[in-house]
């Protein structure tokens, strides 16, 4: 009878204090990543680098707005004279924007 007690006191115990002894994971990260608010092709290839933003006027005269650049195909980019490497970065970096896992840090815009 008296391990019942003590088992049951236990398992109360446990119960009320490990969900309040969970870390929470705001904790772990200072503040978030300043990102740009409104992104457009300059910030969006400037956020890229690797030497993509050398064709903002190009694709923002031909192309207009980000929507477009984000279901552009490649043959369109080539067509503009975009080089291979600079193809793929775009490509790349607009397949991860449009799934939301990753935007142009505020930062890395020069303005």
């Amino acid at each position: 009878m008296a391990w019942m007690q003590i088992i049951q006191s236990a398992r109360s115990l446990l119960r009320t204090t490990q969900p309040s002894s969970t870390p929470s994971l705001s904790r772990f990260y200072s503040k978030p990543a300043p990102y740009a608010v409104k992104v457009g092709i300059p910030e969006f290839l400037s956020g890229i680098g690797g030497g993509v933003e050398a064709h903002i006027g190009i694709l923002e005269s031909e192309i207009g707005d980000l929507s477009k650049l984000l279901v552009t195909r490649t043959l369109k980019l080539k067509k503009h004279g975009v080089p291979c490497k600079h193809r793929k970065l775009i490509l790349k970096y607009s397949h991860k924007y449009r799934l939301g896992l990753w935007k142009p840090r505020a930062d890395a815009i020069k303005a």
